[in-house]
């Protein structure tokens, strides 16, 4: 990883990345509990919110959207992603190049790793194109770190989400990304095997407000850099509100209680 080289996707070193690649890797139902988020017009309007340093889509989406926004929203250009509809070894096929990234505006681009998986040889290369391809641009490079497939028992424990970190460290990330693995002690120990390269924690699937922020709060106590975060955004109902409290927890380091005031306030 480049000193400084995910300065253009952060805020005084933390990160708050609004994922939405969810269309792609989930499919519809994700838009459900808000109908209203199926039209990416919103999210890159939820984008613009102080809170957020980087929008991540696909390149069809940046491609339709971005250019109306260019001014407004730092570009997470993700390079890989799947369907729910495949239902093979875990994989991600490219599907954008980092030049191709780089030509789009983007600021950085972001790659999914499912080290574990009987395809991880050849994630590994493709993430080796992106990531020289990334650098000969200026770009920052985010891993999407999350083992699965027939290699790995139990995706969440402490041990393997410590390996996700690593690999983002081992293969040059400058940010990686990894599941909450249950506790801010273990968040720590993935925290301390990545390095210089910053943890952000996943969202991961909606939950009450307390439980969420707590969640976050404890990972940037112990040394994440912030969160790359869908779900428990764009699925609320009020999607403004929680961006208020999660620039609360993350920039300020506010107790969850405080920053749910801060919101209602």
């Amino acid at each position: 990883m480049l000193p400084h080289a995910d300065d253009a996707i952060s805020r005084d070193g933390k990160s708050l990345i609004l994922a939405y690649d969810h269309g792609l890797e989930h499919g519809p139902v994700d838009f459900d509990p808000n109908p209203e988020t199926s039209d990416p017009e919103r999210l890159f309007e939820l984008a613009t919110h102080d809170a957020v340093t980087a929008l991540a889509v696909q390149k069809g989406i940046a491609e339709a959207y971005y250019p109306d926004y260019e001014d407004d929203v730092n570009l997470l250009l993700k390079l890989n992603g799947t369907s729910n509809l495949w239902m093979g070894e875990p994989d991600s096929p490219v599907n954008c190049s980092a030049e191709y990234a780089a030509d789009l505006g983007a600021d950085a681009v972001g790659f999914t790793l499912y080290g574990g998986s009987n395809c991880e040889v050849e994630m590994a290369e493709e993430f080796k194109a992106a990531h020289e391809g990334a650098r000969e641009h200026d770009m920052g490079v985010v891993m999407w770190s999350y083992p699965r497939g027939q290699g790995v028992k139990n995706d969440t424990s402490t041990e393997t989400i410590s390996y996700a970190a690593r690999l983002g460290l081992e293969l040059g990330a400058d940010v990686v990304k990894v599941k909450y693995p249950g506790s801010a002690e273990a968040m720590g120990e993935a925290v301390r095997m990545a390095g210089p390269t910053k943890v952000v924690m996943s969202g991961g699937t909606m939950r009450d407000d307390e439980a969420f922020l707590r969640n976050v709060a404890d990972a940037i106590d112990a040394g994440a850099t912030g969160l790359a975060v869908g779900r428990n955004v764009f699925q609320r109902d009020d999607p403004e509100r929680i961006l208020d409290a999660l620039e609360a927890v993350v920039f300020e380091e506010v107790e969850p209680d405080e920053a749910l005031a801060i919101a209602d306030d």
